[in-house]
């Protein structure tokens, strides 16, 4: 039986093009209007797993999916990164001379602004998703009007790819973790990705990225999210090099637990390899 893989969005968001980057196209794919849902629906049994987009080279972290993972008893079980390319898509019959308005995410929106700047004339309007706006200008029927998505999107609702690749900066990415009710097999060429909160006293943060210093774990992500009732007090999220069962991270984690007011391991899991 095929697994069957959450994410937000409608059916030809960049999500679901991940999932079948990672996956391929035998999987199921659950679209989900918010991030909360995609978490319930894992916590629920919907589904298998979820597709979650935790940041973008561009427009940074995405905070709400890092409060999530916190607040459901969840485990991170891999990750995907994916090239971001947006594509302005039209109807079957319309012409770039015609377009006079462009809906999409806000967030592509923005990342194409430097190209949407050159069309003359031309208003944009944010819509609730990029897949979205795809599927609500083949409803509309007018081919003034086109959308920012991807190349599958226009494909998925057999539309018109009017201009493609008119993001600003093509060095675009975005980084998904795959979240589950279980732990799966790291492998060798692991990750682990841990929320922890210290002690507001001085020289606390410092002490906590020794631990991995003085055992040469290499850290490739730190975030900080408000711990709330406690103001300016934080969760710091990090994923590092190296799984939770090899010895060099159990004493580290060791170490940081001996200062730390609260710690978590979110998961371990194979490492993307792009």
């Amino acid at each position: 039986m095929c697994a069957l893989t959450a994410f937000q969005g409608e059916h030809g968001a960049y999500s679901e093009q991940a999932i079948f980057e990672h996956f391929g196209r035998g999987v199921e794919t659950l679209p989900c209007e918010s991030f909360d849902d995609v978490f319930n629906a894992v916590v629920e049994g919907k589904c298998d797993n979820g597709f979650i987009p935790v940041e973008n080279s561009v427009a940074g972290s995405i905070h709400r999916n890092y409060d999530l993972l916190l607040q459901h008893p969840l485990v991170v079980v891999g990750e995907h990164a994916t090239r971001v390319s947006h594509c302005l898509i039209g109807l079957p019959e319309a012409k770039l001379s015609d377009i006079c308005k462009v809906i999409s995410h806000p967030q592509a929106l923005a990342q194409c602004e430097r190209y949407l700047r050159s069309l003359k004339g031309v208003r944009t309007e944010p819509v609730y998703d990029t897949a979205g706006s795809v599927k609500l200008i083949q409803q509309a029927g007018d081919p003034c009007v086109a959308a920012i998505a991807s190349r599958w999107a226009a494909e998925l609702y057999h539309m018109n790819i009017l201009v493609e690749s008119i993001e600003d900066n093509p060095a675009n990415y975005t980084r998904f973790q795959i979240i589950a009710r279980e732990a799966q097999p790291a492998g060798e060429n692991a990750k682990t990705s841990i929320v922890f909160a210290l002690k507001n006293e001085a020289g606390a943060l410092f002490r906590a990225m020794s631990v991995f210093a003085l055992r040469n774990i290499d850290l490739t992500k730190i975030e900080s999210r408000p711990l709330v009732g406690k103001p300016w007090e934080y969760f710091f999220y990090i994923d590092f090099v190296g799984a939770q069962s090899d010895p060099n991270v159990q004493h580290a984690l060791a170490n940081l637990e001996e200062f730390s007011n609260f710690l978590r391991v979110l998961g371990s899991y194979p490492r993307y390899g792009g």
